[in-house]
């Protein structure tokens, strides 16, 4: 079985976030898609089988699968319109998270996504114990997201892992108004065992609709401010959003193990 691995909102070589992506004829064993992610130990692992006029698409992490990953959906869309049906234009996904289109456009991949909510939550003492600075704000989701004052407080953040593993949220995410972009954030994912995600395009289903409305427009670029970092450009479409990114191939190999 041939593996792809892309490195996921970014143009760059060794930025962005890597996915691993595999287009298979016909679907293998849950377990051993669980032994792949593993094995791969990226932060996920893309699964893709033909389904009708798309694809049936599944994410694993290294450590279980989860519904919904925005920079493993970028990765497999590259590998299908680069390598498995060039030149198309659209690539239609059935997900845990419901059916998903992705707009092929001069090497930039529009995904449509569900949008999340934002569901005001106390700001604890956890989490000021967790980052070591104290949230303006916080919401949560399937993911937590906390508001900080500064862009410098996300760029400079050392989180307590420990203390983060007490929140909740799938993913534990960071966000500040931007200088050079709308806005910086950072995605931590321990529940996962993620202790930092590179660029993570599922959180900004949450991070742009925040930004959209306190900056009073539909068009969000942003930053995250990770070790390999990467950029996002979204629009905030009523209950969806639209995330858009680059990809490069990193390379191919192909997996012997069954």
């Amino acid at each position: 079985m041939k593996q792809y691995i892309a490195d996921a909102f970014t143009d760059e070589l060794f930025k962005g976030n890597p996915a691993a992506v595999c287009v298979m004829d016909e679907w293998i064993s849950d377990e051993l898609m669980r032994n792949i992610a593993r094995e791969n130990n990226l932060s996920e692992t893309a699964f893709a089988v033909k389904a009708g006029d798309g694809y049936r698409l599944r994410w694993f992490t290294p450590k279980n699968e989860i519904d919904f990953c925005g920079h493993a959906t970028l990765g497999a869309s590259f590998v299908i319109a680069n390598f498995i049906e060039p030149n198309c234009k659209t690539i239609k996904y059935h997900t845990l998270s419901g059916d998903m289109s992705v707009e092929v456009n001069n090497g930039l991949f529009v995904m449509d996504f569900p949008r999340y909510n934002l569901n005001p939550v106390e700001v604890t003492d956890t989490m000021e114990k967790a980052l070591g600075v104290r949230p303006a704000a916080a919401f949560i989701d399937r993911d937590l997201l906390m508001i900080l004052n500064s862009e410098n407080d996300i760029f400079g953040l050392k989180p307590d892992m420990e203390a983060m593993s007490g929140l909740d949220g799938v993913c534990i995410a960071v966000t500040a108004k931007g200088t050079k972009y709308d806005c910086v954030s950072r995605v931590f994912a321990p529940e996962l065992s993620i202790p930092e995600d590179p660029v993570t395009g599922s959180t900004h289903c949450m991070i742009a609709p925040y930004w959209a409305k306190r900056l009073g427009k539909n068009t969000i670029t942003a930053f995250q401010a990770s070790e390999r970092t990467g950029v996002l450009y979204a629009e905030v479409c009523g209950g969806r959003v639209k995330i858009s990114g680059k990809a490069v191939l990193f390379g191919v190999s192909e997996i012997l193990g069954k």
